[in-house]
């Protein structure tokens, strides 16, 4: 169980977890599984996907609100803290390595807590989705119900294995940060399919290893993990990697259409992260240069 308790809460969360609803806007508990198949139909494409929900979820934002979020349970509440002091722990590390392996300051995002639906930056924005960051608003955006299925759905209990989304997707936004995000972006309308999808899964092994840096750093500064704790991020990212997500959904692998890695991947590059704990441009341009990930 890591050692989040005594920790520093951070400024930086927004609850909307009080705010009411669009009509019929609502996604069950099953959203994980149709983003997947939206996921697989369009191509693999993750972006697709994600533009798909919020395109159709848009239409709905004028109508009427309809009821009032319930109270959130002593369980939920702790997940909310949760999450809370390890964003804070993310702004630690990152505020710390930034000026020494960049030159620059870090400015960190902001993590909403929502439930079922929220306005983003990016459009709007649904649980079904799973925790995302959106580069327009620089927001990490998550409903607490996720880390349930994270645990039911797909075998990742343990908060270590929550720490690690929140890293993840922070990552997200040091790549934004770091103009890499843009890069890619920008590299991938020139792209094929084939060749946009190799460019996502770069993006996403790599904040998998940012992720693990901070865990290395954050580990060696104030000794968070306890035994086992490492297992629960690990089995975390295995769950998530597009092979393991695929072979749920059809049965089959489609390597060429991957945009976030497979399980192999996923865990040993956060395993890397968590074990060296470094981090430079030199490090960072390597998962775009190298011929093999």
């Amino acid at each position: 169980m890591v050692r989040w308790e005594d920790g520093r809460r951070s400024d930086n969360v927004e609850d909307r977890r009080g705010q009411k609803m669009p009509r019929g806007a609502a996604v069950g508990g099953g959203g994980l599984l149709l983003v997947l198949l939206v996921f697989i139909l369009s191509g693999g494409d993750f972006n697709k996907a994600l533009n798909l929900f919020m395109q159709q979820q848009q239409q709905q934002v004028n109508m009427p609100d309809v009821g009032d979020a319930g109270p959130a349970s002593p369980e939920e509440e702790q997940l909310f803290d949760m999450a809370s002091v390890i964003l804070a722990d993310t702004e630690d590390v990152w505020g710390e390595l930034f000026p020494r392996a960049f030159g620059q300051d870090y400015d960190p995002p902001k993590m909403v807590v929502f439930r079922d639906q929220t306005q983003t930056g990016c459009g709007v924005g649904q649980a079904s989705m799973g925790p995302f960051y959106c580069p327009a608003d620089e927001c990490v955006y998550i409903d607490l119900e996720f880390f349930d299925e994270l645990d039911r759905r797909f075998g990742a209990p343990g908060d270590f294995a929550q720490a690690y989304v929140i890293a993840h997707e922070v990552g997200h936004h040091v790549q934004n940060q770091l103009g890499i995000s843009e890069q890619v972006h920008r590299a991938q309308q020139s792209a094929n399919e084939v060749e946009g999808n190799q460019l996502s899964v770069r993006l996403e092994l790599q904040a998998d290893y940012l992720a693990g840096v901070w865990a290395h750093h954050a580990q060696r500064a104030r000794n968070i993990l306890e035994e086992g704790d490492v297992a629960e991020g690990l089995r975390a990212a295995n769950a998530i990697g597009d092979d393991t997500l695929q072979r749920q959904a059809t049965g089959r692998v489609f390597q060429e259409k991957f945009t976030h890695g497979s399980s192999e991947q996923r865990v040993r590059w956060f395993k890397k992260g968590m074990q060296t704990g470094k981090v430079s441009p030199e490090i960072l341009e390597e998962f775009f240069s190298s011929n093999s990930l």
